[in-house]
């Protein structure tokens, strides 16, 4: 038995040493690739395709804010207040699923950073265990700014497109500064979706997303607020 606890002991320590570490570490420094991009490479492999990633990573202050508006209006609108988890979203969600409806996200953006940097998607219950304790990490050590830089870094934004950078070229073509009010509109409406969803080239069906969404981001604040002077 003290062989054992000896064992459980290390385990735990050497866990929340280095994730604590790791946390700490990007907080200051670029995420250049996360496991999503990698298991599409492998994925696009196993396909006989070529992978692809494109990706470059740029600082908040080289993307227009409108983007960060954008998302917050389709998928967190309460990133600013809440503390990582919308308690309220998470119990609807649980509700409709009790009641046989159809099966719904209801991660906020601290929750869908901590599980694309650390984590892989596939739903499991140890996944949603570690992608609370990362997120209650980046909520303490990141702050909302840093999260969110991170997020519009990595999250998936069409097939092998990866963050605001490689969005505003490859479908826009332009630069993660210039992107319009309609065109991160149309990013945002993309991301529940982004394999299916074309932001560059929208569906009716996105079209009419995307009428909404522009109407939601005028009750959003602008964020962060020292970075818009426009």
């Amino acid at each position: 038995m003290k062989k054992v606890s000896r064992w459980l002991r290390n385990i735990l320590i050497f866990f929340f040493t280095s994730t604590i570490l790791s946390v700490v570490i990007l907080k200051y420094i670029p995420v250049y690739v996360t496991p999503l991009m990698l298991i599409r490479a492998v994925e696009a492999v196993m396909h006989g395709d070529s992978p692809e990633i494109n990706h470059h990573w740029v600082s908040l202050d080289r993307i227009t804010h409108h983007l960060p508006q954008a998302v917050m209006a389709s998928e967190d609108n309460l990133f600013l207040k809440h503390s990582g988890f919308d308690l309220e979203q998470i119990q609807k969600a649980q509700l409709e699923a009790r009641e046989g409806k159809r099966q719904r996200g209801a991660s906020t953006i601290s929750q869908q950073t901590a599980r694309n940097v650390f984590l892989w998607q596939k739903r499991s219950w140890l996944r949603k265990g570690l992608e609370a304790y990362f997120t209650f990490l980046i909520e303490k050590i990141w702050g909302k700014e840093r999260i969110m830089e991170v997020y519009l870094n990595s999250i998936e934004m069409g097939c092998g497109i990866y963050g605001a950078d490689a969005v505003a070229r490859l479908h826009f073509g332009t630069t993660p500064d210039r992107l319009t009010r309609s065109q991160c509109a149309y990013i945002a409406v993309s991301l529940p979706n982004p394999l299916e969803r074309d932001s560059g080239h929208p569906s009716a069906r996105m079209r009419k997303m995307h009428n909404t969404i522009l109407k939601r981001m005028n009750q959003i604040d602008t964020f962060p607020r020292d970075l818009c002077a426009e």
